[in-house]
């Protein structure tokens, strides 16, 4: 059983090492929770199933399989697929709920499970813990047998009906732009050039031949060096990174400059403004978007709110406050009026669509913000430490200090990881030497009196 102390759900659903954090006994319990709880009332309650590219998707997915079926309720195996693709079958198929087993940007030897509601929106915090709830109790569930068990079906058709929707969402020709992507190893693989090249554009894929354990491995969002080299010496228009499940997005212009997702989002809602699809003139960030973006938001009039860290909390904001338009500096973007969830190659089509219809290079398009520097240092620490940082005197002082001497042209952000052992240090200021500095030692404090001893 789940232990009750234990936190199962983060930031970005749960997460853990597979197969001896994320256990087989754990994916099991999940799926008979999430069975039992979204899908009783429904009539012919089927779940989607889809997984990326690691090495211990298969055996997590026959593990939560079991426990779906187990339930009576029937599990759709739509294969590797990106994470938005999972919430767009939901809809699609009328199924009760979708799981995706994916730890999304993290290394192979991580998974996890994002879970999805028959609306294809992630569900909420309080259903986390329900099934989190569900999963650690000794109750006896009501488990079917005989011809009541749930059946295991293969739909081969998911990725194509992802596709073919992505096709028709965009109604821009791309021909005459020329787009590196990185598949980062990851979900997307498969999808990435038959999507760009089914537009017109001329597509250079890297990173797409996953093996297992290569997922994230230097590629993707985490590392854009090498996508960053191929724009350049294939003379593209423009690079795309996608993370490992397919739901995030960053960009490399032609001169080879990262546009991250704060840059993204200034240049996505500067053009809906324009075009009028802004809704209500505002959109939803988070509290490490940088100050640059706030400042872009002022001068261009758009009203900014800023959600806690996560896609769960943006979306819930942009419910809330009727924004079609939020996002974080990750380049997990939301466009309301098109899906329900971040989705990566969908940020890449919107990118090109603004390049093309405003005749503009990216590198101009780029300049519509300007970045304060800042720097993100991870501490590792022990996962039963992460939340402790704050409760030691020499931490927080140092915090103190810092944040005093950076004054009004700087801030210090720390805060817990939501999906790893990590205390995550980030410092915006003027001096990149001095926030960097500032960043590590904080950091370095905080693995020494936190971390594994040696």
């Amino acid at each position: 059983m789940i232990k009750a102390m234990e936190k199962l759900f983060g930031t970005d659903g749960a997460r853990g090492i597979a197969v001896t954090g994320l256990t087989c006994e754990t994916a099991m319990l999940i799926g008979r929770a999430v069975a039992w709880y979204m899908c009783r009332q429904a009539e012919k309650p089927k779940i989607i199933v889809g997984v990326d590219t690691r090495v211990s998707g298969d055996v997590l997915q026959s593990a939560l399989v079991s426990g779906i079926c187990s339930m009576g309720v029937d599990a759709v195996l739509v294969g590797v697929v990106p994470t938005p693709a999972v919430a767009m079958l939901v809809k699609k198929n009328s199924a009760c709920a979708g799981i995706m087993i994916t730890a999304g940007i993290s290394s192979f030897e991580y998974n996890g499970v994002k879970i999805f509601g028959a609306d294809g929106f992630r569900i909420s915090r309080n259903a986390e813990d329900e099934i989190q709830a569900l999963a650690g109790q000794e109750r006896k569930f009501d488990f079917k047998d005989g011809d009541e068990i749930g059946h295991i079906y293969y739909d081969k058709d998911g990725q194509w009906d992802y596709i073919r929707k992505m096709l028709k969402m965009v109604d821009t020709d791309y021909h005459g732009i020329k787009v590196a992507v990185d598949c980062a190893n990851g979900a997307a693989c498969e999808c990435a050039g038959k999507i760009f090249r089914g537009l017109g554009a001329t597509v250079i894929t890297i990173n797409d031949l996953p093996d297992g354990v290569n997922i994230n491995r230097e590629c993707g969002t985490l590392n854009m060096e090498g996508l960053i080299r191929t724009v350049v010496e294939e003379h593209c228009d423009l690079g795309l990174a996608l993370d490992g499940d397919g739901a995030r997005c960053m960009a490399v212009d032609e001169l080879g400059k990262v546009i991250d997702g704060d840059k993204l989002m200034a240049i996505f809602a500067a053009y809906m403004q324009f075009t009028k699809k802004l809704k209500n003139n505002s959109c939803v960030v988070t509290k490490m978007t940088n100050s640059g973006f706030y400042k872009f938001a002022r001068q261009a009039g758009i009203v900014t709110t800023a959600a806690k860290i996560g896609m769960i909390n943006v979306i819930d904001e942009m419910k809330r406050s009727g924004c079609n338009l939020g996002g974080e500096q990750s380049g997990n973007i939301i466009f309301l009026d098109d899906e329900t969830t971040g989705d990566g190659l969908l940020v890449g089509t919107k990118l090109m669509t603004v390049m093309k219809r405003s005749d503009s290079k990216l590198s101009e398009l780029g300049k519509i913000m300007t970045a304060n520097p800042q720097i993100l240092v991870n501490a590792r620490v022990l996962e039963d430490n992460k939340s402790k940082w704050h409760e030691n005197s020499e931490i927080t002082q140092m915090i103190v200090e810092y944040s005093a001497k950076l004054g009004t042209e700087g801030r210090i952000f720390v805060r817990e990881s939501g999906t790893e052992p990590l205390v995550r240090v980030m410092i915006e200021g003027k001096k990149t030497g001095v926030i960097t500095e500032y960043a590590k030692n904080i950091a370095e404090a905080i693995e020494r009196i936190y971390g594994e001893k040696e």
